[in-house]
């Protein structure tokens, strides 16, 4: 943490303690106390346990979806959780709860709903895809959720926690769904995914908003991962066509604690439609006495919530406005061109080929040699590149795994002697990658 925030937030937690002494002095139950040895010696254990992660915060971490949390909102978390606050009622929290209501307003706006809405922080994008998916079935109850073959696995999981019929929609070549192969009578709810978990691509919500007002059917938007990126919805950087059309949809997901530089866990999910509260509607014998405002336990699946999430968000709103030339635009802005950049260099490249052009910061790729033939000859070739970067800790990869049919309709000159092939993945979450690429890059071709 810099300096400058660690001596704000030493300032502020002194501000806070004195807060904490105006109601009297208390002196912590003898129970509680740990000796001064006891706190090093723990301490410092888990100082060693703790630097067996890998380095997620740097720009040769390019795995999995893991983005470090702005050291502003590491901040504001740690002062929230002196208190502790419980979002779940205004008597756990009403600073928090308020907060996490005016972040709310401010991802509605964004998303184009306006101020007509209904919506909360979640622990997750799981969670948050599991309200809305159950939003879905109280408002059809006897009819199905849809979504792409290319959608996250926790949308089939959710429809057997839910006990709903779910039907798998294939993608045409030209990314559009294959609307031809469904029965639009069975489906209540069409789930379309703007960012992919697996290749990053924006899937098409100008196809299936017609289609889905036809045939009286619900979109929910599973943005988790890509939501943030409407922030450039008007730049040069993404096609804007999907992201500008967003508000048609019935219902928003987005993950804070992905792209919105937030500690996990903090999800979000959005309803176009204020009334679908109703299906929340519950008693509870001993809370919601102290206001007769909403409080966000009775808009909300889940019961007790970190108020701590909401105080993080807040407070890294105030900082990173969501808007294409401040705040948020300028961190994505890096990030799209960090794959855009890792894209131009492997097409002139001898030893990675990319798989397809990405559509946001998502880069899939796959090395060859001169004796690379057929897809078995690139997973272990990937795989030993994947392995290489990890055992020397001079880059960190993911392999991800692509149906050779799939495969080979963009690079036929390779044999599928295999059903599976497995690339590398690259998520370019940091902005710092977008000056790093060169020497990601280079540092992947000298591995093999």
């Amino acid at each position: 943490m810099s300096k400058k925030i660690s001596k704000v937030l030493n300032r502020e937690l002194k501000s806070i303690e004195e807060w904490r002494n105006s109601f009297g002095a208390s002196t912590p139950d003898q129970t509680l106390f740990i000796s001064d040895k006891k706190i090093e010696s723990v301490f410092e254990s888990l100082s060693d346990k703790l630097k067996g992660n890998y380095p997620f915060h740097h720009p040769v971490y390019a795995g999995q979806m893991l983005k470090p949390p702005h050291q502003i909102a590491q901040a504001a978390y740690a002062m929230a959780m002196t208190i502790n606050p419980n979002n779940h009622a205004l008597d756990g929290g009403p600073p928090s709860s308020e907060m996490e209501k005016e972040v709310m307003s401010i991802l509605a706006d964004f998303f184009g709903y306006g101020d007509e809405f209904l919506g909360h922080l979640t622990s997750s994008g799981t969670i948050a895809n599991l309200e809305a998916l159950w939003v879905a079935r109280q408002s059809h109850p006897t009819k199905k959720i849809a979504f792409s073959e290319n959608a996250h696995y926790t949308h089939g999981r959710m429809c057997e926690v839910l006990r709903l019929g779910a039907v798998t929609v294939p993608i045409l070549e030209n990314g559009k769904f294959d609307l031809e192969t469904i029965t639009p009578d069975e489906i209540g709810t069409m789930v379309v995914t703007l960012g992919t978990t697996g290749l990053g691509e924006v899937e098409p919500l100008d196809q299936i908003i017609p289609w889905a007002k036809k045939h009286g059917i619900r979109i929910h938007i599973d943005a988790a991962y890509g939501g943030f990126f409407r922030t450039l919805k008007d730049s040069v950087l993404i096609d804007g066509t999907n992201w500008n059309q967003m508000q048609e949809a019935d219902s928003i997901v987005v993950d804070p604690h992905k792209h919105g530089l937030q500690p996990y866990g903090c999800g979000a999910v959005l309803f176009k439609n204020p009334e679908v509260g109703m299906f929340y509607k519950h008693d509870s014998p001993y809370t919601y006495f102290t206001s007769d405002d909403l409080h966000l336990g009775e808009i909300s699946l889940e019961c007790s919530r970190a108020g701590a999430a909401a105080v993080a968000f807040w407070t890294t709103l105030q900082c990173f406005p969501l808007k294409e030339k401040e705040g948020f635009g300028p961190i994505l802005a890096k990030c799209r061109k960090a794959a855009l950049t890792g894209y131009s260099l492997m097409v002139d490249s001898e030893k990675l080929v990319p798989y397809k052009k990405p559509e946001l910061d998502i880069l899939t790729y796959f090395p060859v040699n001169e004796s690379t033939n057929n897809v078995s000859d690139i997973s272990k070739l990937s795989k030993q590149v994947f392995e290489a970067g990890m055992r020397d800790q001079s880059f960190y990869l993911s392999l991800f795994k692509v149906p050779s049919s799939s495969f080979t309709k963009l690079h036929p000159q390779f044999d599928a002697n295999e059903d599976q092939v497995s690339i590398l993945r690259s998520v370019l979450m940091k902005p710092e990658q977008a000056d790093f690429m060169e020497e990601l890059i280079n540092r992947i071709e000298a591995s093999f």
